[in-house]
């Protein structure tokens, strides 16, 4: 798994955690501890998904994080969105052999067959919000 489908993986994570405790306020540490990694990653996924607007934090001893709005207003896209991952497939950058049918054609055929992939996926992440996920781990499903 790429760097990018982690980080997107783990902001899920975060906003399931921020999800589940109701607007209250959690420390990074203790998201670090649900997700089991570093804090420092944890904090810079977290300081991505406050640039976007999803949640909120307060820095200092009492600092804590929590949704910017409620779980039902925000979409996994969002959350996806908000970690700017790169394309999840990409047309190699090696130059075409003029001299190969193949290699003269791939690329237009692949981009297309990529991008109806990458809407396909975009579209599934946007009918689920927040609030499904964390009823979905609530159930423990």
């Amino acid at each position: 798994m790429s760097s990018a489908n982690t980080q997107f993986s783990v902001a899920a994570h975060l906003m399931a955690a921020l999800g589940a405790r109701d607007g209250e306020g959690v420390r990074s540490a203790e998201l670090a501890a649900s997700v089991n990694a570093d804090p420092s990653f944890v904090r810079r996924v977290l300081s991505k998904l406050a640039k976007a607007g999803l949640v909120t934090t307060t820095r200092g001893q009492h600092g804590a994080c929590s949704l910017a709005r409620a779980p039902s207003r925000i979409s996994l896209l969002d959350v996806y969105k908000a970690i700017e991952p790169p394309a999840p497939c990409a047309m190699h950058a090696y130059p075409v052999s003029e001299e190969c049918r193949v290699s003269r054609n791939i690329k237009r055929c692949m981009d297309d067959v990529l991008r109806e992939a990458q809407q396909g996926f975009e579209q599934g992440l946007a009918r689920q919000t927040l609030a499904d996920v964390v009823d979905t781990v609530n159930r423990g499903r």
